[in-house]
């Protein structure tokens, strides 16, 4: 299954998009496929399936977790392929994948961005690939169709104009400074950074780290074009294990109540 033009975009068609990240093998990928479908199922836009690495630098203790459980459990890149490839007989909405450089080069940067391609994943997301090393990667993904979704931190200042003009995909801006998690609040100003963004690109842009509650997701979701939320849907999973389709189901639908009339 080759990709279909654009199909990140159609995410943010139909107003705010909720984007839901879960961490593949997190206890098991049987489980993951059923948390997957149920967020699908409860409203979710996009699907960000996150591939374990042992040193996931941008992730806080509850997605850090999350990635040593997977590995744990035996959980590997050409089983998450395979599994993709199960998932995508009926998921038909976006999905991209979040991991480390290091799990690419790993395994072949041209290999696996090939693999990718085949399987019907939309982009790439590394949050330790920085915009000035993007074309080690870059190339590759073009050649194969998927969108190189870049990041802008509160600390880009200067570089968010440059960043948002070759942006692909959508444009991945983080919230608050430090790893991923829930907060109590978000401080930065978050409105500022997407006007900027939006003088210099038409491509949506999401907010993502510390999003965990409805409200929190209305109050980002009216300043940009959807919200991304990982932490507190991985801590459901920590929670609940092999029972946790339900509990997200229900989270996820009371998150995109939150934004679907913005």
């Amino acid at each position: 299954m080759t990709n279909q033009p654009n199909r990140i975009a159609s995410a943010f068609e139909n107003g705010k998009a909720f984007v839901a990240f879960i961490t593949c093998g997190d206890p098991d990928l049987e489980t993951t496929g059923k948390v997957v479908r149920e967020a699908v199922k409860n409203g979710a836009d996009l699907i960000e399936l996150g591939i374990p690495f042992s040193d996931p630098t941008a992730e806080g203790p509850v997605i850090q977790g999350a990635n040593i459980r997977a590995l744990k459990g035996g959980v590997t890149t050409d089983k998450i392929f395979d599994f993709v490839r199960e998932l995508r007989k009926d998921v038909t909405i976006p999905m991209v994948f979040m991991t480390y450089a290091n799990v690419v080069f790993s395994y072949g940067t041209e290999k696996f961005v090939k693999i990718c391609s085949e399987i019907g994943i939309d982009g790439l997301i590394l949050p330790d690939v920085p915009y000035e090393e993007k074309a080690d990667f870059q190339p590759t993904c073009k050649k194969y169709g998927l969108s190189l979704i870049s990041m802008i931190a509160p600390t880009s200042h200067d570089r968010i104009a440059m960043i948002a003009k070759e942006a692909e995909g959508f444009l991945y801006i983080v919230s608050s400074l430090g790893v991923t998690g829930e907060r109590q609040s978000i401080t930065t100003d978050v409105g500022a950074i997407v006007d900027v963004v939006k003088k210099n690109t038409d491509i949506p842009c999401a907010i993502g780290f510390g999003i965990s509650t409805p409200d929190q997701a209305r109050t980002m979701a009216q300043k940009a074009d959807g919200v991304i939320v990982g932490s507190a849907i991985v801590k459901r999973l920590d929670q609940y294990g092999k029972d946790a389709s339900g509990p997200v189901g229900a989270y996820v639908k009371s998150m995109k109540d939150a934004i679907k009339d913005l």
